[in-house]
C-alpha cells in the first residue's frame, strides 16, 4: 500500500476553492490534520454565518483525498469561527441562536434524526463503570418490547460497540450521501470504529468531535426508530453536550458503580443534564455485588447500595442493579450481549426490567422539541 504523507494531502486540498477566493489550505481553514495507517482526518474551518451551505465544500475535499493511493478512509468535519474563513483562532462552534420547529436542525426543514421518536443518553461520570455495556444490553432489551430499536456509539476516541455487538467492516452507503448502519440482534448500529481500525488512536480537538458526532447523526439512514440508545463517552464534555444541545434528547440514564469515588463523579453527569434541560430519567447501578459462582456468597466488592441512595437524594429515579459476573463480561467480549445471547438468564431479565421502567416513562412523555442553542 503506497505510504501517505502530509505534504501530498495538502497539495491536493489546495486544489479545493475557498468561499471567498483562494484554496481552502492557503486561507488557513484547514485544521488537526492526522493521518494513521491510511486514514485521514482533518478539520475545515469555516465562518459560522457561511456553515450550513459548506457541506459541498466538506464532501469534495473528501472526495479528493478518497482519490489518493493508499487512501483507506477520510473524515472531513467542519468547524465555525468568528470574523470570516481566513486566519484568526478557533472559537468554539457557534450555533444558531433562532428558535426552531421540532426535530428541525438549522440548515433547514428536515429533521436533524428523521423517524426517531425518542433518544436517550447513557452516561456516566468517569471510565470503567460498563456504560457501554449497559448502553448494548439496554438496546438489545428494548427490543425484547416489541421496539425499533437503534444504537449510536458516540464515544469518537474510544468506541466499543463494534466489539460488544459483534459487528466489522465499513458502513455502506446507497447515494453516496448517506451511511447504512449495520445491524444485529435486531439493532441498528453506527460507530466511528466502523470507519477506522480499532487500534487507531482519534487524535481530535473538541469541535471535530462535536462535527463528527452530529454527522453520525444526520448522515445516517436511521429510518423508522421508537427508541435511539446513545452510548456517551464518560465525563461532561464536548461529546455531552453536543448530544444535549443539537438534538431533541427524550431523557439521559446515568450508570455508575456503587462506591463513593464514582459517585462523585456521576453526581457531575447528573448535574450537567440537568443544567442543559435533559431530563435524568434514572440511575443504575452497575457491578452492584458479585456472586460467587461455585459457592454463591456474595461479596460487594465495590460496596453496594450507592447509587440508589444517591438517586432518592438527588430525586430521581432508581432503575436498578446489575451484578460484577462473568457471563456478562464474557459474552460482551465475545459480541454475544447476555441480553441476546442468554435471554432467559437472570441478568438478562434484569437488564429487561431497567428497559420497561425506561419506556414506560418515555412512552407517558411527548417527544421533545429540539433546544434553542444559544453559545456565548
Amino acid at each position: 500500500m503506497a505510504k501517505i504523507v502530509e505534504a501530498e494531502i495538502r497539495s491536493v486540498l489546495s486544489t479545493i476553492t475557498a468561499p471567498d477566493g483562494g484554496n481552502i489550505v492557503d486561507r488557513g481553514m484547514v485544521q488537526g490534520l492526522v493521518v494513521r495507517d491510511g486514514h485521514v482526518g482533518f478539520s475545515i474551518e469555516v465562518d459560522p454565518a457561511q456553515g450550513n451551505q459548506l457541506e459541498p465544500l466538506r464532501k469534495s475535499a473528501e472526495a479528493a483525498i478518497m482519490g489518493l493511493p493508499g487512501v483507506l478512509s477520510v473524515t472531513a468535519v467542519l468547524t465555525a469561527h468568528r470574523g470570516g474563513s481566513a486566519g484568526g483562532a478557533p472559537q468554539r462552534p457557534v450555533a444558531a441562536p433562532a428558535p426552531r420547529p421540532q426535530g428541525q436542525h438549522p440548515g433547514g426543514n428536515k429533521a436533524l434524526v428523521p423517524g426517531v421518536k425518542h433518544i436517550i443518553a447513557v452516561a456516566s461520570g468517569k471510565g470503567g463503570v460498563g456504560k457501554s455495556t449497559t448502553a448494548t444490553n439496554l438496546a438489545l432489551a428494548f427490543t425484547t418490547l416489541g421496539l425499533k430499536v437503534g444504537l449510536l456509539d458516540a464515544d469518537i476516541y474510544g468506541p466499543s460497540q463494534p466489539r460488544l455487538m459483534g459487528l466489522s467492516g465499513r458502513p455502506e452507503s446507497r447515494d453516496g450521501k448517506t451511511l447504512e448502519p449495520k445491524q444485529n440482534y435486531g439493532v441498528k448500529v453506527m460507530s466511528m470504529g466502523f470507519l477506522i481500525e480499532e487500534d487507531t488512536p482519534m487524535i481530535w480537538r473538541g469541535p471535530m468531535v462535536m462535527s463528527a458526532i452530529t454527522q453520525l447523526l444526520r448522515e445516517v439512514n436511521w429510518g423508522e426508530l421508537d427508541i435511539l440508545v446513545c452510548d456517551l463517552p464518560p465525563g461532561t464534555g464536548d461529546a455531552q453536550l453536543t448530544m444535549s444541545q443539537s438534538v431533541p434528547l427524550s431523557g439521559a440514564v446515568i450508570v455508575s458503580t456503587p462506591q463513593d469515588i464514582a459517585l462523585l463523579d456521576a453526581k457531575k453527569g447528573l448535574n450537567m443534564f440537568r443544567k442543559v434541560d435533559v431530563p435524568v430519567l434514572g440511575l443504575i447501578e452497575n457491578m452492584s455485588y458479585f456472586s460467587c459462582p461455585n459457592c454463591g456468597h456474595r461479596t460487594d466488592i465495590f460496596a453496594h447500595g450507592g447509587a440508589q441512595r444517591e438517586a432518592a437524594k438527588f430525586g430521581v429515579d432508581f432503575l436498578g442493579e446489575i451484578p460484577l459476573d462473568i457471563q456478562i463480561r464474557e459474552t460482551s467480549d465475545s459480541g454475544r450481549p447476555i441480553v441476546a445471547s442468554e435471554p432467559t438468564s437472570p441478568h438478562s431479565l434484569a437488564y429487561g426490567e431497567i428497559a420497561r421502567k425506561i419506556w414506560q416513562k418515555l412512552d407517558a412523555t411527548p417527544q421533545r422539541a429540539a433546544p434553542r442553542i444559544v453559545l456565548q
